[in-house]
């Protein structure tokens, strides 16, 4: 049997983390990426999130990369509306802030200090002359619907760009919004350290 296949794709924005289009949806798919057949999204990230989604044809591995229980880390840059305090930093770190019915875990938050140089994208953010923002990083072992836009908007800061930039161990680094590779056998092992 051969070996399975493990891509990194740096998702850009307005693409569903899908091969399929919904009826009406206005996003584009993975179909257009000319990813290797038999290829599915481990995970996913919403059409307006950004960065690192791993794909793989072996089904096994979506399993034991997600369930909480396996810890494996997820880090998101999030660019916040606002300047987040020493006490929204804290209360996001804590965990339990509640998402419907749901309580999260703790997790890893601190401000991007500089703010990382991204290339523009594609739909530009809300821009109030006002209100500045600032960059997050959010280190989370879990991955409920839309959790890092809930817990950001929950400690007053909502999320204008979000941006996944590991999975474990394995970073996006500089692979272009839009380009996919396959991993190596260390690269790998990275992921599910």
């Amino acid at each position: 049997m051969p070996d399975s296949v493990l891509i990194a794709l740096h998702k850009p924005y307005g693409v569903l983390s899908q091969f399929t289009p919904e009826p009406g949806s206005k996003w584009r798919t993975l179909a257009e990426f000319n990813l290797p057949a038999n290829v599915y999204a481990l995970g996913r990230l919403d059409a307006d999130s950004e960065g690192l989604l791993l794909l793989s044809d072996e089904p096994g591995l979506n399993f034991g990369l997600l369930d909480p229980a396996h810890a494996h880390r997820r880090e998101y840059w999030a660019q916040v509306e606002g300047i987040p305090s020493a006490e929204a930093l804290t209360r996001l770190e804590r965990g339990g802030i509640v998402i419907d019915d749901y309580q999260t875990l703790p997790c890893q938050a601190r401000l991007l200090d500089p703010a990382p140089i991204l290339a523009p994208r594609t739909s530009p953010i809300r821009v109030r002359p006002n209100v500045p923002d600032r960059w997050l990083s959010l280190a989370l072992t879990e991955g409920k619907n839309r959790q890092v836009r809930r817990m950001t908007a929950a400690v007053g800061h909502p999320t204008l760009r979000l941006l996944r930039v590991r999975i474990g161990q394995f970073a996006l680094g500089d692979l272009a919004s839009g380009a996919w590779r396959e991993l190596t056998p260390a690269e790998r092992g990275a992921v599910f350290a």
